[in-house]
């Protein structure tokens, strides 16, 4: 589906939908932050993005998002474990930023969280958040249901903590008026974020379709809680308000969803970065000079670098005309280039 559907709503459409299941969500949906990228040591083309010289002249730094995997690790394809691995293996990678849809039962499994560190440290691989779905949502209407979504959280602090991460990614979605939503937010993310401190983890929120798909709005939300722990994980592609539903839910339904009310993700990117302790570099497709073929990854990253950024730029691709590998080599390729540009 497009860039406009996140993992809040795709957990909701897809409720029966579980790990051990054979679907193959192949959606274009969710959207969606610390590492450096150089050469791959399996493949030819992707030894020839850049070498670790490369990656150190960028003004920031490569991870990978655990979602550019979805398709294979909703399939049973790929094992949640080999992640970090493939990542330093097979493109080169060096730190890594997890969906805690992918071991939603072991946040609190010591055991299970030691082997995801120690492979993470046998390979050099460095932890840096948990995009966190399905444990409700910041701004809901409901005091109680907002309240229980804030305590959902605290499992995946700590789990952060112990791996090694610096921060969790929230939502801040609920159902009302802009400004009631944005009051219930801030509230939930303060009493977040206030936990997450005592632990050492940011709370970050990224822009994650319906109302936090708003930069102003959202913007607006991190200056009411102003705390230094809690920021934003601007997302290239997910500035989609509103759009349509899918007649059912097949990859084919999904990825003809249009969005019909589009933020200016631009506009979005430049409100969302002064609070940014992450960006997410979104994909779909790209043309035959390897751009992006919805965002303008040069524009894009001028923003970010115009901000002082210099901290992680998640590799998050979500398309489905290109084998995941590939998307994830040339969503790599092209930060390569364009952070040379930009040096």
């Amino acid at each position: 589906m497009s860039s406009s559907k996140n993992r809040r709503e795709f957990l909701r459409q897809m409720g029966m939908y579980t790990l051990g299941m054979g679907m193959l969500p192949a959606v274009l949906a969710a959207c969606g932050g610390a590492g450096t990228g150089s050469k791959d040591g399996k493949d030819s083309a992707a030894a020839g993005l850049a070498g670790a010289e490369t990656a150190k002249e960028l003004f920031f730094k490569i991870s990978l998002a655990e979602w550019s995997f979805h398709q294979a690790l909703f399939a049973g394809k790929m094992d949640h474990l080999d992640f970090a691995i493939r990542a330093k293996n097979d493109f080169d990678i060096h730190a890594v930023e997890y969906v805690n849809q992918f071991f939603k039962d072991k946040a609190k499994d010591k055991t299970y969280l030691g082997e995801m560190k120690k492979r993470c440290d046998d390979n050099g691989v460095k932890s840096v958040l948990i995009m966190c779905d399905g444990e409700g949502d910041m701004g809901d209407a409901d005091v109680k249901k907002r309240l229980q979504a804030v305590e959902n959280h605290y499992k995946w602090i700590e789990a952060a903590a112990f791996l090694g991460c610096h921060a969790i990614r929230v939502n801040a979605a609920g159902e009302g008026k802009p400004e009631d939503v944005a009051k219930a937010a801030a509230d939930s993310l303060s009493k977040l974020a206030t936990f997450g401190k005592d632990h050492s983890i940011e709370v970050i929120v990224e822009n994650h379709g319906g109302i936090s798909s708003n930069g102003e709005w959202l913007s607006g939300v991190m200056k009411t809680v102003n705390m230094p722990n809690c920021g934003t994980l601007p997302d290239f592609g997910n500035f989609c308000l509103k759009h349509t539903q899918p007649e059912n839910n097949t990859p084919e339904a999904w990825a003809k969803i249009k969005c019909l009310d589009e933020y200016d993700r631009y506009k979005g990117i430049q409100e969302l970065m002064p609070f940014a302790k992450g960006v997410s570099a979104k994909s779909h497709d790209f043309d035959a000079a390897g751009n992006e073929t919805q965002t303008d990854f040069k524009k894009a990253m001028e923003i970010v670098k115009n901000a002082g950024y210099t901290g992680y730029v998640g590799i998050e691709y979500e398309g489905v005309n290109l084998p995941e590998d590939e998307g994830i080599r040339k969503t790599k390729e092209l930060l390569l280039k364009v952070g040379r540009e930009l040096a």
